[in-house]
This record gives C-alpha cells, structure tokens and sequence, in this order.
C-alpha cells in the first residue's frame, strides 16, 4: 500500500506561498504543545497559576484527551510529509504511543478519553474534575484512566489514525497503527457498535451513524485489508444510503457547531479512501452550509478532497490562518489564581478560553 499523495495532504499545511511563515508558527505550536500540553503521551491543557506565569498547577479537559491527540497527531503526520523532519517524526511517535496508551490502559480495547498517572501531582484535581464521566485504575500500570467514552473520542482517533498511516512512511508507526485500528474495530464490532464500559452499562453507540461505522471500517479495510477488507464491502452495502440522513439532519442549525468537525473528519477519511462517488451527496450538503463560514479547517478538508479554489484557498483559508494563529502560551489559569485576582482588580469581562476545544462536547 502506497503513501497518500502529497497534492492532497498539502492542503492540510500552511500553503506553500506563505510557507516560511506558516511553518515558523507551526514550529512554534508543536514546540508549546510538546513542552506544555503531553505531560502523559496524550494531549491535555494545562492550568498556569496566574495569567503571566509559566508555572504549570494543574491540567483539564482530560475528557477529551483522546480526540485531540489524534487531530494533533494528524497535523505532525501532515508536517512530517511535507518538511521530513525529525522532530515531526519524534512528534507524531510520542502522538501514536499516547494513543495507544489510551488503548493499552482499559486491558479490553475499549478508548479511554485519558490516562493519567496516580502518583501524578495533579491526579487528584484531574479525576475530581471528571468524576462525571467515570474513573477507572489499571492497578498494575499504576494509572487511572477517564471512561464514559463518546462518539467524538473514537472519531478524533480513526482520523489521526488514518491521516498518519498514509503520510508518514515509518514501518514502526504503521505497525502501530494497524495493530491499534484492528484492536478499536474488533471491540467496536465485537459489540455491536455501542461502547461498553468495564461494568457493562453503555456510554454510547454507533447505531444510526452509517457515516461513521463506514469510516472508520474504512481505514480498517485501508490498513489491515485482509481482515476488514470484506466487512467494509459488505457494510457498505447495507449502510452506504444512511450516509446522508444524519448529516442533512445537523446541518438544519448551527448548534453544537463541533458536529460540523466531526462530521468532516470522518468523511474525509471514508471519501479520500473510497473511489466511488458514493458518499458524494452527504459531503455536498455539508460543504453547502459550511463553505460560507470562513472555517480555515472546513476549507481544507475540501481543498483535499476537491482541489485548489482560489478565492476559497487566497481569499478564505490563508487569511483566517494568518489572523487566527493561536497564542503561543497557553490559555488557562487556575481559579484561585482568577480569585485572587478579582479581589485585587476592577471586574473585567472574562478573557476568552483558548486551547484545542472551543467547547465541552462528549
């Protein structure tokens, strides 16, 4: 199985017209990610103790630990194939071995949304603010891992799966990456689409979701073709019509915009890896209701999928890129720090939260 082409991928980086500054920032990103935000393997935002400090009090957003690991593993895989750097590579090595330590900790192949350790100085703050989705001890490998797994968790990890086996020509990676594909889909499959968890009861299900069962059936069948290979063809068979239904319901409002992501993710990967147009009518009516939103990552999902458009690609994606690169610290700090600040300030509006969600989601 060959490399993806790099025409497509390319789409996925800074354009190459403004690549010396596109590249700086992503250099500058990657760097604050790996020193900041992997303490375990996987992606978390860190707490600072005031708004000026580099001092690290905590971490959160564990709960979605695991979809953005594998977006952040996606954009390294991405500048990896373009740049060949090492550190890319170190990156997207340190990015797969987080997953699968996400993988490895449930001892059932079941995806956690996060792991930490127990004798981490943070775990207490850690599970506390994730009591609601249920914490979990693997007493062997001393860690405890975050269950009540969603929908969002899986999708973000097929699709850092997918992107990455096809940019990044490592024999180890792939190896990686099919043995953890396997294992996800074999428990996936093994019941019936719907997450269980340890204790039996089900955090959620792929029933109804055609879009995404056959997504990521198709990076199975993409990199463990002998094992998944007919599945998908016989999936596609009875699922391929319930593409449509779910994503012409979603784009009916705005709400929950984050759906819109997922929703390109997985149809990125299920159309990229798919010949046949089949899938071409769900994807038109999501690209008809986003492609007017100026979302920098929308546009290049279809600048991938469709090719190059000069208004949306000059007018559209480059400058919201330029205008939107994040800050190069990171965006929180702990609430007694807000406290103490408050008692000594003027109320002032609260500062926007930025880190790699926008918003809670399951």
């Amino acid at each position: 199985m060959g490399l993806y082409r790099p025409q497509n991928v390319l789409a996925f980086l800074a354009f190459s017209s403004i690549a010396l500054a596109a590249e700086t920032d992503a250099v500058a990103i990657s760097g604050n990610i790996q020193a900041r935000h992997v303490p375990y393997g996987a992606v978390l935002d860190p707490v600072f103790a005031t708004p000026d400090s580099t001092q690290i009090v905590s971490y959160t957003r564990c709960g979605d630990s695991a979809i953005w690991t594998g977006h952040y593993l996606a954009a390294e895989a991405f500048r990896y194939r373009v740049t060949r750097s090492a550190d890319a590579l170190a990156s997207v090595k340190g990015a797969v071995a987080g997953l699968k330590s996400l993988v490895d900790v449930t001892g059932i192949n079941l995806l956690a949304r996060c792991v930490v350790p127990v004798s981490s100085p943070y775990a207490q703050s850690i599970t506390n603010e994730e009591q609601h989705n249920g914490i979990h001890t693997n007493a062997s490998a001393g860690l405890y891992w975050i269950g009540n797994t969603s929908r969002d968790q899986y999708s973000g990890v097929f699709f850092g799966l997918g992107v990455t086996f096809d940019t990044v020509d490592d024999p180890a990676v792939r190896s990686t990456i099919t043995d953890l594909v396997t294992r996800l889909l074999d428990n996936l499959q093994g019941h019936s689409w719907t997450v269980f968890m340890p204790d039996g009861t089900a955090s959620t299900t792929f029933i109804g979701r055609a879009d995404q069962q056959l997504s990521f059936l198709k990076v199975g069948s993409h990199v463990n073709p002998a094992k998944f290979s007919t599945s998908y063809d016989v999936q596609k068979i009875f699922l391929s019509l319930g593409v449509l239904a779910p994503i012409a319901l979603e784009v009916q409002s705005n709400s929950s915009y984050f759906k819109f992501n997922l929703d390109s993710i997985n149809l990125y990967n299920l159309i990229r890896l798919d010949s046949s147009s089949l899938y071409a009518p769900a994807y038109n009516v999501l690209r008809n209701h986003t492609k007017d939103q100026q979302n920098a990552f929308f546009n290049m999902i279809d600048r991938a999928l469709r090719g190059p458009d000069a208004v949306r690609d000059a007018e559209q994606t480059r400058r919201s890129v330029q205008d939107n690169v994040p800050s190069r610290r990171s965006w929180r700090w702990s609430s007694a720090a807000r406290t103490a600040r408050a008692a000594r300030t003027p109320p002032l509006p609260t500062p926007p939260e930025r880190g790699p969600s926008s918003r809670a989601h399951g």
